[in-house]
């Protein structure tokens, strides 16, 4: 493993597979009746967050105490961060604190990985999302559950996604899911379409590798899984389609649209889900929709990568049990 991760696309399809081998592992942790490992005892994890986040900020606190650590928990609102204080000053002010690694969401693209090549702080950095750029740990979570549902828990063990076909809809232009999930599914050897309007297709994705498509209901008896991306208002500044209900009569997907998908394909979402639009609650609550799967391998995967940065490269099984596990 690398020192890092900052980006989907710096992951090997060996690093790629080490991680979700070893989320399989750590997955095991949730079913005893103390969910703890010693691994990380002794080691200081700071959540540094300068947005809002619900799912990925408890993920990662929880993966972290699950490994025995100790956590910093920093968000921008009420510290000196809205008094004026730059990145600089509060990643030299963590490194004076002496903490061993860094997760770090952040508004602006490319601030992770400024903080981790700049040397203001000497730890490993983890990106929990910046801007429009990368989410590499929700890329993760998401092939882990495509790779549980698609290939199988035990047998999935030591194998990629190639050959799955794999179609990921809607804001593309605004979601950096979209832009990791592209760049790790393609590592792991799976076919990616992009169906979203012509508006929310970013300027030069001919580069990405990937094909694009503006006609859902063509797309759906082909795929293996079907991530649908919710509608990002905020980043928003223009009308980028007519109306809401244009939008989801188009591009929404709803019981009618489910039924063409082959009977094994599942429907994802990296949430928050905006119900009515780009899902039904029709689809959200049936039980070929992975959302809740996502949120607890999303534990499981962030275990894995801080385990794998902090705590060594060998499997985590080979931790001795104590009284603690």
């Amino acid at each position: 493993m690398m020192r890092h991760l900052i980006s989907a696309a710096d992951l090997t399809r060996d690093d790629a597979v080490l991680i979700l081998d070893t989320a399989e592992e750590m997955a095991r942790v949730a079913d005893r009746p103390i969910k703890k490992l010693p691994a990380l005892r002794g080691r200081t994890i700071c959540n540094l967050f300068f947005e809002d986040s619900t799912r990925t900020r408890i993920s990662f606190e929880a993966a972290e105490k699950r490994l025995s650590a100790d956590v910093i928990n920093f968000a921008a609102k009420g510290s000196s961060v809205s008094k004026g204080e730059s990145l600089k000053d509060t990643a030299q002010t963590l490194e004076a604190m002496g903490v061993d690694a860094v997760v770090i969401r952040h508004s602006a693209s490319g601030a992770p990985y400024r903080l981790a090549t700049s040397g203001w702080i000497d730890a490993p950095v983890i990106n929990a999302g910046d801007g429009t750029h990368q989410h590499p740990t929700q890329a993760l979570l998401d092939a882990f559950t495509m790779r549980r549902r698609l290939v199988g828990r035990d047998a999935g063990l030591g194998r990629d996604l190639a050959g799955k076909r794999i179609t990921l809809v809607g804001d593309v232009l605004h979601s950096r899911v979209a832009r990791s999930n592209v760049d790790l599914l393609h590592t792991l050897g799976a076919e990616v379409t992009l169906v979203a309007p012509p508006t929310l297709i970013p300027v030069g994705v001919e580069a990405w590798p990937c094909e694009i498509s503006y006609d859902l209901d063509s797309v759906l008896p082909k795929s293996d899984a079907v991530m649908m991306l919710r509608v990002q208002r905020e980043r928003m500044n223009a009308a980028f389609f007519p109306t809401e209900r244009e939008y989801s009569r188009r591009y929404g997907l709803d019981g009618h649209r489910m039924a063409k998908m082959p009977e094994h394909a599942v429907v994802m979402h990296p949430g928050p889900m905006v119900r009515g639009m780009e899902i039904t609650a029709e689809v959200a609550d049936s039980d070929r929709c992975t959302v809740v799967e996502q949120v607890a391998n999303g534990v499981s995967i962030r275990m894995a990568v801080l385990y794998l940065l902090l705590g060594g490269n060998e499997p985590a099984a080979a931790h001795p049990r104590t009284e603690e596990n």
